[in-house]
Order: structure tokens, then C-alpha cells, then sequence
């Protein structure tokens, strides 16, 4: 049987090559991929070669690497112990590549009701980073939200805030084709973070600040911008991966003074085995994830853009490099 997984093999370059075909152990599931999502930030991070995200002291980023986290497809064999998936079973896969068959750990893997498609499916894991987010966040009922940023992670947040009850739920970026799609998908309303205007048309939209931000850029710029709009006791997920930290923020008055509440949400910072409120395991997100898009709670389908053979990986890998603005992208492994 042959597997053939994605590379990058220098810095922006990536290949799709042959590879060894995974030997299943004790605990562990062989899954088809029928579908993969590219995560852009975190990719384009891994394809460049940035050193924030695998620092090696003193010595050059190692190449290859692979990436690729959040697929969906078929079991096509079981280890021993497994108990939760059998073969044939649909399931949305966590911690996966892009490869044409994945050797995934049993608990990373989600039988999928039958109302879920496969494309939806390989965003549930990426769905799980905003969620837990947004839990840390404590929102309640009738609050309001602002996203800072519009990448995967924010359109995500959409309508998962929704979903949770925010109101007004404001998504700010600075690409106005963004901004549309944001109000597409259900934002109350879309802003340009570098309108003159933009922190004061927040307090207003909101009645005086927002009470809980996700930001989502990961830079410093982004996390000051969001600061000006909070309300007083406002709590800010500090969501995107900021790898870059020379940037200085005014704590004294934008943090301190207001009492904002500054939350680290990277998604491996949760419990790993029990959930507890506002703190759920990865496991728990992603399962209440499959039940709200099995009751038409949520829908994934529009947020996808461009659907490719994983043969054209170079030439999409290429364009998330150069380019600074990159639709929500997926493989599709029947294709090849």
C-alpha cells in the first residue's frame, strides 16, 4: 500500500514524496485522510523556517519538517486496546500531518456523526484552540466580543461565539475581503484596526468597551489595538502565537489600571485528562465541537476557500511564503 505525506524540505519549499507506510501499535489508529486543513499562521511559521518556533540555540532551523494538525478520515486498521473507533469508522483527527495515511494516538481521533461531513470534520481540531479560548474567557450570555485578527482561528471564532451568546461580536483586520467574509459568517460588525476612529467606534458599538477579546495576531501591535477597547474588568485570550516579543505595552493604564485580565490560551495549556469549568481537555472540545455541528449549531462548509490535489502542495506552499493573504485552505486526498 503506498503513503505519501507533505515535506517542507528547505525553507519555502515544500513536496509531496513517498513514504514509509506506518506501523500500527498497541493503542494507536491507522486513518485514510480524506481530507487535511492548512493552519497558515503555523504553517507558514514551519515553511520559512522561523527559529521562534523550534528554537535551537546556536544552530540553524532543522529542515525537514512537517506540519498539518487538524484532517479527517477513514480508519483502515486498529492497534491492540483500541476501543473507541473500528475500522471503517469516519472520524475528525487531532495532531495529524498531511499524509496520505496517519498513525494517530486513540485518543486524537472522533467517530463522526453521520451529519458531518469530511470537510468540516478536518476543521474540528482547529476549532478546539478558539473554544478553549473563549471558555478561559468565562463569557457569559449578552456580552460582547471583539476578534482581533481574521485568519482561520478568528472566522472559527465567528461562530463559536455565537454559538456561546456574544452580542455585538466585532471582527477586526485590516483586508477589507476579510472584514465581508467576517460579516458573512454572522459578525455583527467588521472594523480596520488602523481607522483613526477604531477604538472609540468600539465603545460605542459596545456601550463602553468590549468584555472579552481574543487576539488573535499573535503580534504586539494587535494585542495594544485590543487594549484600548476593553471595558473595565475586560479579559483578553491572548489566542494567536506572539513569537516575536519586542513590542512594550502601557500596563500601567491599559492592563493595570482597568483590571484586564490577560489569559494565556495557547491550546496545550488545558488539562489533559479531566475538565473542569472553564478549563476543558482537548478531548471534550472537540466531541462538543461534532455535537454543534450535528445540530446545525455551527457550519464550517462556507469557511473553506480553495480545496486542493495534495500534488499541487509546491505551488499552494509557495503562495502562503510570498503571500500575505491566504484563503482557508484544504487537501483533499481522494485526489491523488
Amino acid at each position: 500500500m503506498k503513503n505519501q505525506h507533505i515535506l517542507f524540505t528547505s525553507p519555502c519549499v515544500a513536496e509531496l514524496l513517498d513514504c514509509a507506510m506506518p506501523a500500527v501499535q498497541e493503542g494507536e489508529v491507522l486513518v485514510k485522510l480524506v481530507r487535511s486543513t492548512v493552519s497558515a499562521g503555523t504553517e507558514r511559521a514551519n515553511l520559512v523556517g522561523d527559529p521562534n518556533v523550534r528554537p535551537v540555540k546556536g544552530k540553524e532551523v532543522p529542515f525537514p519538517r512537517q506540519s498539518g494538525y487538524s484532517s479527517a478520515g477513514i480508519v483502515v486498521e486498529i492497534g491492540s486496546g483500541v476501543t473507541n473507533v473500528k475500522v471503517g469508522d469516519r472520524v475528525a483527527v487531532s495532531w495529524s500531518v498531511h499524509s496520505a495515511f496517519c498513525k494517530i494516538k486513540q485518543q486524537n481521533v472522533y467517530r463522526l456523526p453521520d451529519e458531518i461531513g469530511f470537510d468540516e470534520a478536518a476543521l474540528v481540531h482547529i476549532a478546539t484552540f478558539p473554544l478553549a479560548a473563549i471558555r478561559k474567557c468565562r463569557l457569559e450570555i449578552g456580552e460582547s466580543a471583539v476578534i482581533m485578527g481574521l485568519g482561520v482561528l478568528g472566522l472559527v471564532s465567528i461562530g463559536l461565539l455565537r454559538a456561546a451568546g456574544a452580542v455585538p461580536i466585532i471582527a477586526v483586520d485590516p483586508v477589507e475581503s476579510k472584514r465581508r467574509q467576517a460579516l458573512a459568517l454572522g459578525a455583527d460588525y467588521a472594523l480596520d484596526p488602523f481607522a483613526p476612529d477604531f477604538a472609540q467606534t468600539v465603545k460605542e458599538l459596545t456601550g463602553g468597551g468590549a468584555k472579552i477579546a481574543l487576539e488573535i495576531t499573535g503580534n504586539g501591535k494587535g494585542l495594544d489595538g485590543v487594549l484600548d477597547c476593553m471595558a473595565k474588568f475586560g479579559r483578553v485570550a491572548l489566542l494567536g502565537c506572539t513569537r516575536n516579543s519586542d513590542f512594550t505595552i502601557d500596563y500601567y493604564r491599559k492592563v493595570h489600571g482597568p483590571g484586564i485580565t490577560l489569559i494565556g490560551a495557547h491550546t496545550v495549556a488545558r488539562p489533559k485528562n479531566d475538565s473542569s469549568d472553564g478549563w476543558w481537555t482537548e478531548a471534550d472540545d472537540a466531541n462538543a465541537v461534532l455535537r454543534l455541528l450535528a445540530a446545525k449549531r455551527l457550519n464550517f462548509s462556507t469557511l473553506i476557500e480553495e480545496t486542493h490535489s495534495p500534488v499541487e502542495a509546491p505551488k499552494v506552499y509557495h503562495r502562503l511564503a510570498t503571500e500575505k493573504i491566504f484563503p482557508i485552505v484544504q487537501f483533499d486526498w481522494e485526489q491523488i
